[in-house]
């Protein structure tokens, strides 16, 4: 006679345990982020060192059970992807990559040949922080100009705009800039249609690195597609992960028929993700009721908040607008020494004692009142 139990075998139990178990410790680590958040110390280096927003990591967590294809052919995958289209436009070509400098540089690599150039601002990233990736996997030439405020205008490109159909001389066939730049100012829509009808004019391309577009954006109060595609950019690099993301960023081309080969280009670039899920689940929360907004406004603020209170600090000047989550200013290497003791920032121009202060979406009113007030006192000793 039957209990009218079913006896669990050994197997079974493991696994049931396993879950629950598991269950127990992301609830765990679920408030571990969100009280950690609150008390960690948040300093001014970079908006990389800036953790993962919870939302984004209870997607992950979301998508992390049972097993779904790889490569990008999995439901989120295609989620995502249909998201960042109803932001940039329908015709769009998505692919996942796990950087930015991946971004970049296969964006590039699929619109040129090695006997091509690339023309970019001397503070881009594809020119100081990307170790010669786009000259050793585009066989690119990177051509510079210097800009006051990191920004690209046709004026300044006229000494490179020579040599077409001249075999002993590189090709110009792209212009990228960044959207924020560098520096932390944001093209207007003006800027960059001009841009956009000059590479179009001189047979060229737009690339748009758009590692920190969302601030860009919030700063300039409008949705992405109105700065990009209705713009003119040719390729984006998407991204989130200096936004509250972990990793992963999208290299979007906005203009049709540019893409036809870029599969093959990722997989020798060593950036499609056999697990992609992982990449395409941070977009679909990243996207979902505007939380890429929330977090760039939040950061913009706190720079707002920032330049504020230091800019009336005698012995220190703001040498940019404060348009994004970057602020320059040029201070005593003496006392710049003392606060990256207390609260780390790189220096941007040693020359000029110049150095960058990034706000982050968890950065805190308190943060920068903290860093102000050791700040306001060491500037007087020095003085």
């Amino acid at each position: 006679m039957h209990s009218g139990k079913r006896k669990v075998n050994s197997q079974e139990f493991i696994i049931s345990r396993y879950y629950a178990d598991y269950n127990v410790l992301i609830r765990i680590i679920n408030l571990y982020i969100i009280m950690h958040l609150k008390s960690a110390n948040r300093g001014f280096a970079s908006d990389n060192n800036s953790g993962v927003h919870p939302l984004i990591m209870e997607e992950l967590i979301k998508v992390n059970h049972g097993h779904t294809l790889g490569y990008g052919s999995d439901e989120y995958t295609e989620r995502a992807v249909n998201l960042l289209k109803e932001h940039l436009g329908s015709e769009t070509e998505i692919f996942f990559v796990y950087n930015g400098t991946a971004a970049n540089v296969l964006g590039i690599t699929a619109v040129t040949r090695p006997w091509n150039s690339v023309i970019t601002a001397f503070t881009a990233h594809i020119e100081q922080d990307e170790c010669g990736a786009p000259e050793k996997f585009a066989g690119c030439k990177v051509l510079t100009v210097d800009t006051p405020d990191g920004k690209l205008k046709p004026g300044l490109l006229a000494k490179h705009m020579h040599g077409f159909g001249f075999e002993h001389h590189s090709q110009p066939k792209v212009i990228s800039i960044t959207q924020s730049t560098e520096m932390g100012t944001v093209y207007s829509v003006n800027e960059i249609t001009e841009l956009a009808e000059y590479a179009h004019d001189n047979g060229m391309y737009l690339h748009m690195d758009g590692a920190r577009i969302a601030n860009a954006a919030v700063h300039m109060g409008l949705g992405f597609r109105e700065f990009t595609t209705d713009a003119g950019v040719d390729i984006l690099s998407f991204g989130g992960t200096k936004n509250g993301m972990m990793f992963g960023e999208a290299v979007c081309f906005l203009r049709p028929g540019l893409a036809g080969d870029f599969k093959y280009i990722r997989k020798q670039g060593m950036q499609l993700a056999s697990k992609m899920r992982y990449i395409s689940a941070q977009y679909l929360a990243y996207l979902k009721d505007d939380l890429w907004k929330r977090l760039a406004e939040h950061s913009n603020a706190m720079a707002a908040l920032l330049y504020g209170k230091i800019k009336d600090i005698s012995g220190i000047s703001v040498t940019q607008k404060v348009q994004s989550n970057g602020v320059f200013v040029i201070m005593p290497d003496q006392v710049a020494k003392i606060m990256q003791k207390y609260c780390y920032f790189y220096p941007w121009n040693e020359e000029k004692s110049e150095y960058r202060l990034m706000t982050s979406w968890d950065t805190e009113p308190r943060d920068i009142d903290d860093f102000i007030g050791i700040l306001k006192k060491e500037m007087k000793r020095y003085q």
